[in-house]
């Protein structure tokens, strides 16, 4: 929707990461613009990271992401620092030990624990109802 004055209407976004990355490491790029796109226009934006797209928590894995856009490129690691700043961010501890291994407290993640809000599939379907846009990647 557009204002009179011009401005879009701000909207609620989820965005959720489930897809294993590595199967299609372009997708997980694309999704990661988007949410920092969604961010950059103004919509409230809420992330959730699970099964294998918690990979998306590993600063390393970030980092390989980068190399696909070019050896000099931090396009990636910029798009999740505009996502950890400005989203809210929500992920399954499950998701992460299965994934990469890592339990809460490590300090393992790209993101501190505490800047997490930790659910699972009860957190996922009310995202999903109370959101008005999703994407999912």
């Amino acid at each position: 929707e557009i204002l009179d004055c011009g401005k879009i209407m701000s909207k609620s976004v989820f965005v959720k990461f489930v897809s294993e990355p590595k199967n299609d490491p372009i997708k997980s790029i694309v999704g990661i613009a988007c949410a920092a796109q969604a961010i950059t226009d103004g919509h409230d934006v809420k992330v959730f990271f699970a099964a294998a797209g918690t990979r998306l928590l590993d600063q390393g894995y970030i980092e390989e992401l980068d190399l696909e856009m070019g050896a000099d490129s931090m396009m990636v690691s910029n798009f999740m620092q505009l996502i950890i700043d400005n989203a809210t961010l929500y992920c399954s501890w499950a998701s992460v030990k299965a994934t990469l291994g890592h339990v809460e407290g490590d300090g393992a993640l790209i993101v501190a624990d505490d800047k997490i809000k930790w659910s699972g599939p009860p957190g996922v379907i009310a995202l999903a109802t109370d959101s008005e846009v999703q994407l999912t990647y």
